[in-house]
Order: C-alpha cells, then sequence, then structure tokens
C-alpha cells in the first residue's frame, strides 16, 4: 500500500512542502523514495520539537523546505532557514530542533 502511494507521485511536478502537514506538538513524515539504494524522506516538526542526538551509517542531506531550525553537527551549531542544506556526515553525531514550524526533506544514500 505504501510503494502504491509513492508511485502516485512519480512523473509529477512536486512541491515537497506540500506533501507534508503540520501536526501539533509532534514531528510528522512521509517517505516519498524507498529504494534499497536510498531513500527521500519528507519530515515536518511543530515548534519546539525536534530529533534528539544521534548517529547514521551513511550520509544524510538535509534541505530545509519551510521555517527555521537549529542544527547540530559534531558539537557546531547552525541556525537554518527554509532554502538551505546541511550534509550530516555518516558516523558524526547530529541533532536538530524547531525554532519556529519548519518542514525538511531527508536524503540518505546508502553505500
Amino acid at each position: 500500500m505504501a510503494e502504491e502511494k509513492r508511485s502516485e507521485l512519480r512523473g509529477k511536478v512536486l512541491r515537497l512542502a506540500d506533501l507534508v502537514a503540520y501536526q501539533d506538538g509532534t514531528v510528522a513524515s512521509r517517505m516519498i523514495v524507498n529504494k534499497p539504494v536510498g531513500s527521500i524522506t519528507l519530515f515536518s516538526f511543530d515548534e519546539d520539537e525536534g530529533l534528539s542526538e544521534h548517529t547514521a551509517p551513511y550520509d544524510a542531506v538535509v534541505t530545509i523546505l519551510d521555517g527555521e531550525c537549529e542544527v547540530w553537527v559534531a558539537g557546531e551549531t547552525h541556525h537554518m532557514r527554509e532554502g538551505e542544506t546541511i550534509i550530516f556526515p555518516a558516523n558524526v553525531p547530529h541533532a536538530l530542533s524547531a525554532i519556529t514550524r519548519f518542514k525538511m526533506s531527508l536524503t540518505m544514500i546508502r553505500e
């Protein structure tokens, strides 16, 4: 069923920020591509929500689609806004937190 919904997006012009809705008091996500070589997942974060520090075994590319957040990578803090992108290196601790409601795209490429 999930793959059916994802396949409906293929071959269409999309506005990524419109594909995941804000939800009060939580983080919402929607995977739009899921393949053995990688995935693209969209997230929406309500104000003051976030993801605690963690690592991933692969590089992760994050693009802010709407709003503002703070991102921490290896102890360094970055204030990010719509249209900005950061690459989280594989196996390096990172976290993020909403300053305002924000949406992001996460692209994971597996080796």
